[in-house]
């Protein structure tokens, strides 16, 4: 699984930076999304029903977002 830790960042940050990671990625492989904007539980799922891929996961600890993304193809 890759990890993208885009915490302390803002929308649209987050978004763009998991779009411009997901672009180096292969279908099928895992993201794992680490955010501190609470935005990213809608906007990341949001974008990812847009462009095909799948929200695994969502989940908030501590004030921290992770959300766990398979790439589609």
């Amino acid at each position: 699984m890759i990890e993208l830790d885009v915490r302390r960042l803002m929308c649209p940050m987050p978004v763009i930076k998991t779009q411009d990671r997901i672009k180096t990625m292969a279908p099928g492989e895992h993201l794992r999304v680490t955010c501190t904007d609470p935005g990213v539980m809608q906007d990341i799922p949001a974008w990812c029903r847009i462009n095909g891929h799948t929200v695994l996961t969502a989940e908030e600890i501590d004030h921290e977002y992770s959300l766990i993304i398979e790439v589609g193809g």
